[in-house]
């Protein structure tokens, strides 16, 4: 043990080196010594150093020394690769962001394709191109899918806090602007400057209290004061006040 405490304080320091905690055997003559850290940046972590006596020899040495983390230490996450580490927002200015060639996003696109020229199922390959746009990859059915779903269950939504007060949805809104293709059947820009969601895609369910309809609340009523007639009658005071007449100041 003496041994194994004076190798652990040689890969770190003799102060961080803590309480023995376990001795684990791992083979014949081969026993690995475990020892608290008490180094401040390591919390959680232990010393192990693995001694050993070869056969027929008198001397133990030490096989290895070093610093494993336990079951509380504070562990860096699993590394993932760039492009799964990447949320929106991550792109800055002059950043670059190139999509792979097999992205299931995207699809080639076609500018010009012969009107007899079909597949081998004989569908159209107009089914699968854009007229006139002249780009190499457009989007591809995975990548409409996973964009309307992301757009749908996001704040521009029906479920987000703001659509479930408005008081209408955007379909009947003037400053929706549909989009183009498929996605006009659900989809829409927000053109009203004055809106949370001026200039972004939102969903035709969706709404905002800057609908081009909303009507402004109505005045709430206020009670009516009583109005007492003090013109159809005279105020007259007795000073006796047995015997009453009403006299009228028509008369």
């Amino acid at each position: 043990m003496d041994l194994a405490r004076a190798a652990a304080a040689e890969i770190g320091r003799p102060e961080w080196v803590g309480e023995h905690l376990s001795a684990q055997v791992e083979g014949d003559r081969l026993v690995t010594h475990l020892f608290a850290c008490l180094d401040p940046a390591y919390p959680g972590w232990h010393y192990a150093v693995t001694v050993v006596r070869a056969s027929r020899a008198k001397h133990v040495t030490v096989n290895e020394a070093v610093l494993l983390p336990g079951s509380q230490a504070l562990l860096a996450p699993e590394w993932l690769p760039w492009k799964e580490r990447l949320r929106p927002g991550d792109l800055g200015v002059g950043d670059l962001l190139p999509s792979s060639e097999d992205d299931e996003r995207l699809m080639p696109g076609y500018a010009q394709v012969a009107d007899d020229e079909v597949t081998e199922d004989g569908d159209d390959k107009q089914m699968v191109w854009e007229l006139g746009l002249g780009r190499a990859r457009v989007l591809s059915d995975t990548g409409r899918e996973s964009a309307a779903e992301r757009w749908y269950n996001g704040a521009a939504g029906p479920h987000s806090p703001i659509a479930g007060a408005a008081p209408a949805q955007c379909a009947t809104c003037g400053f929706m602007t549909p989009l183009a293709g498929e996605f006009r059947q659900m989809f829409g820009v927000c053109a009203n400057e004055y809106a949370p969601d001026d200039g972004r895609v939102v969903s035709l369910d969706h709404g905002c209290g800057a609908h081009s309809e909303a009507a402004p609340p109505a005045p709430p009523s206020e009670p009516v004061t009583p109005v007492v007639d003090e013109l159809g009658y005279d105020h007259i005071v007795f000073d006796d006040t047995t015997e009453l007449e009403l006299v009228s100041s028509e008369k």
